[in-house]
């Protein structure tokens, strides 16, 4: 796996959005509404569709609180960014825009995570590594805009090829990249997954300025410990269990590699990674008007 080289953008850290947290217990993920302070234009990032698997449904209450708060807000939806192909929920995206409109982006390289899976799910659209399902598909160093702000994407893959964290005024959304730092890092195991381009990844994020804060997409707090997901660059540096300063990358390689050994497969990995690289999008119906979802059998 190869990861650009690009100089980071200048952090503005003069601009400060305002950031609000949607976390939803049955996943551990934290969806965001990230407004930018001079306008009413914001963008959401990662949110959750609600999935029974026992039962094959979904509903819509983790996406409804975003569509809520939008609404009560006032607020005009530009993007709806994926920080990358979740295996652990299933993404709202297609929700959201109906209601709210927005671009759903995610980074480039999710072509390759298409054809890794559409490999293991035997699916043509996947195959064809072509992301048509995506708005727009942002590429390492690219600047964007939320109303008045400034933003830019960095590709920061190990935890999957795809992943990117998104740098708007003085936060960076971090996606699985890094945790909290009691909790440390994001598996790298998954096909395309590296833990040496992780640990590269992860000290491009920490070469951020101190006060950057960042916010992460998961949090699996310690007993005692309520869930969080806004922690800074140098706090991460300081206390990160995993790669705080002074933790070798060869340490943390073998550290990575021991501990993912010993992790089960996400529960939703089979519904949320067949959905999530379509940008959120289900199979077509079948002849009798029903979708339907694969599960290989002794693949993954």
């Amino acid at each position: 796996m190869t990861m650009h080289t690009i100089e980071l953008p200048r952090v503005d850290l003069s601009v400060k959005p305002e950031v609000t947290g949607f976390y939803d217990p049955q996943t551990a993920t934290i969806s965001y509404v990230v407004k930018d302070p001079e306008s009413d234009h914001c963008a959401i990032i990662d949110p959750v569709l609600d999935y029974d698997a026992a039962a094959g449904r979904t509903h819509t209450d983790s996406a409804d609180r975003l569509v809520e708060h939008v609404r009560g807000q006032g607020l005009k939806v530009d993007w709806i960014i994926e920080t990358h192909a979740h295996a652990d929920h299933l993404s709202a995206a297609p929700y959201i825009k109906e209601r709210l409109g927005g671009k759903i982006a995610i980074g480039r390289p999710i072509t390759t995570v298409q054809k890794v899976f559409g490999k293991v799910f035997n699916d043509p659209r996947a195959l064809a590594g072509k992301a048509e399902e995506f708005d727009h598909l942002f590429t390492d160093g690219e600047e964007y805009r939320i109303g008045s702000m400034r933003a830019f994407a960095l590709h920061t893959p190990g935890h999957t090829p795809a992943c990117m964290t998104h740098v708007i005024g003085d936060a960076a959304f971090v996606g699985d990249t890094i945790f909290m730092p009691d909790v440390g890092t994001a598996r790298a195991d998954f096909p395309g997954g590296d833990a040496r381009t992780l640990y590269r990844s992860i000290r491009r994020i920490l070469s951020l300025p101190e006060e950057t804060r960042i916010f992460v997409c998961h949090d699996y707090p310690p007993k005692g410990r309520a869930p969080a997901w806004e922690t800074t660059v140098g706090e991460q540096r300081r206390k990160n269990i995993h790669v705080r300063d002074g933790i070798s990358e060869e340490d943390f390689v073998k550290m990575r590699t021991a501990r993912d050994a010993t992790l089960s497969l996400p529960k939703l990995i089979i519904p949320s990674i067949q959905v999530n690289i379509h940008a959120g999008r289900f199979p077509e119906p079948e002849d009798n008007g029903v979708r339907y979802l694969k599960v290989p059998i002794n693949v993954l």
